[in-house]
């Protein structure tokens, strides 16, 4: 009797929309350049549960090129033993781009060979060649500095470990210390953040791992859990269970500041102003937010929040005030 390959007993991993895509085109990259390969071999090669492999390439089948008509699929024949490729052509098929198209591609390129599986000597790394040295650069690096924690949460995330983390909230006096459950690692926006389930919260918190302060074991080890959508999404807020979703009207110019943390699609509604939803997790950040924007940018709804940017411009002139009196007593004592 023949085992099915899916029956390996391995707990299948949690992984967001975007780490999943990264590793099926890096995937798809392999099989366009060896055309058939066992299940098996394949899910060694990408570290992946054979049965999720099997899943993501029968999903993978279903997608191709407008008009999306079945000759225009991706030709993919899976079974439970292997999977034989046909119709990749397109993934190798030299577009016409543009110098910030070419950065972006090549961009994309070097973390699609950073997934595990990779050959870094296939046609992917050929092309990624080819595509800088054409935009007149011997290599493209994208780094982002790596805060103080970060092996410390990554160490703790692979041994499932619980740690107590000391933590500053992005508003005045938002310090705290907290049992985490890391679970998950991510870069967005420039910066690292650790998806873990809290205790203090008793829920899912986005921490920025620059914030903490401090890590030390507790001892305890916790069971994996399965992260929830909304920490999923390609912008660092994920919002949760006590987001407010915040509609906010301002001159169009300032859509630059406000695109990577738009919550749906932008509305313009005429006069040069924009109508933007906007998800916060408290009201301190949108009064920071509003006062960034400038006195043309007001809130429509809930109109509970409209005073945010005053409460916070307050707040902010009596710790001025405060702080000044102290400076001046303490000068007035020498």
């Amino acid at each position: 009797m023949t085992q099915d390959p899916g029956r390996t007993g391995q707990r299948p991993e949690v992984l967001g929309a975007g780490e999943r895509l990264r590793r099926l085109l890096a995937v798809l990259a392999h099989l366009a350049r060896v055309g058939e390969e066992s299940i098996a071999e394949l899910a060694e090669r990408f570290a992946m549960d054979p049965r999720v492999l099997v899943d993501e390439l029968e999903l993978a089948a279903c997608c191709g090129l407008p008009p999306y008509t079945p000759d225009q699929l991706l030709e993919l024949v899976v079974d439970n033993r292997s999977v034989v490729a046909h119709g990749l052509q397109a993934l190798r098929r030299p577009p016409r781009l543009t110098p910030d198209e070419g950065f972006a591609v090549a961009a994309a390129a070097r973390a699609l060979l950073a997934v595990p599986g990779s050959d870094p000597s296939g046609p992917l790394a050929s092309a990624l060649a080819k595509l800088e040295a054409a935009l007149g650069q011997d290599r493209i690096d994208v780094e982002i500095d790596a805060p103080e924690h970060l092996d410390v949460l990554r160490g703790a995330m692979a041994a499932r470990r619980v740690v107590e983390i000391d933590y500053l909230g992005s508003r005045p006096g938002g310090e705290s210390t907290r049992l985490v459950e890391p679970h998950r690692v991510v870069a967005l926006d420039g910066r690292f953040y650790c998806d873990a389930y809290c205790r203090l919260a008793d829920g899912w918190r986005r921490f920025q791992v620059d914030r903490i302060s401090a890590v030390r074991p507790d001892g305890a080890t916790f069971e994996r859990r399965s992260v929830p959508d909304e920490l999923g999404g390609a912008h660092a807020f994920a919002g949760g269970g006590s987001a407010t979703l915040v509609l906010l009207q301002m001159a169009e110019g300032h859509r630059a500041l406000v695109d990577r943390i738009a919550a749906g699609p932008i509305e313009h509604v005429g006069g040069g102003r924009i109508v933007v939803p906007v998800r916060i997790g408290d009201e301190h950040f949108l009064g920071r937010l509003l006062l960034r924007l400038g006195p043309d940018a007001e809130v429509l709804d809930p109109p509970a929040l409209s005073r945010a940017r005053a409460a916070v411009a307050v707040s902010a002139l009596q710790r001025y005030e405060s702080r000044a009196a102290a400076t001046r007593a303490s000068q007035a004592a020498r």
